[in-house]
C-alpha cells in the first residue's frame, strides 16, 4: 500500500510539474508574430506567466505552512488546557488570517505580472 501511494503521489507531482512548465508555451502561441518579427513579445509574455505561477506557488506554500503551524499549535494548546479554548481560537484565527495575507500578496503580484506589468513599455517599446 505504501509503495502504491508513493507512486501515485510521484505521478501526480510529475504531471503537475509538466503542466506548470508547458502552460506558458501554450498560451504564448497566440502572441508569436507571424511576419518574422522578433520573439520579444512572446518571451516577455512567457516570463510574465512563469513569474506569476512561481509567485502563486511560493505564496501558497507559505500560507499553507503558516496556517498549518497555527492550527497545530492551537490544537496542542487546547489539548493541554481545554478551559481557555475560546481565547486560543480567537488567537488562532487571527494568526491564520495573517498567514493567509501572504497568499493574497502573492495573488496581487501574479495579477500585476499578468495584466498590469510595469515593464511592458521597456521590453515591448
Amino acid at each position: 500500500m505504501k509503495g502504491t501511494s508513493q507512486k501515485l503521489l510521484f505521478g501526480l507531482l510529475a504531471a503537475v510539474f509538466v503542466l506548470w512548465a508547458t502552460a506558458p508555451f501554450a498560451f504564448a502561441g497566440d502572441i508569436i508574430p507571424s511576419d518574422g518579427a522578433p520573439y520579444t513579445k512572446a518571451i516577455f509574455a512567457f516570463g510574465a506567466m512563469l513569474g506569476a505561477g512561481i509567485s502563486m506557488g511560493f505564496g501558497a506554500i507559505g500560507a499553507g505552512s503558516g496556517i498549518g503551524t497555527a492550527a497545530s499549535g492551537a490544537c496542542s494548546a487546547v489539548g493541554r488546557n481545554p478551559g481557555v479554548q475560546g481565547k486560543i481560537l480567537i488567537t488562532m484565527l487571527v494568526g491564520m488570517a495573517m498567514a493567509e495575507a501572504v497568499a493574497i500578496y502573492a495573488l496581487v503580484v501574479a495579477l500585476v505580472l499578468l495584466f498590469a506589468n510595469p515593464f511592458t513599455r521597456v521590453f515591448l517599446g
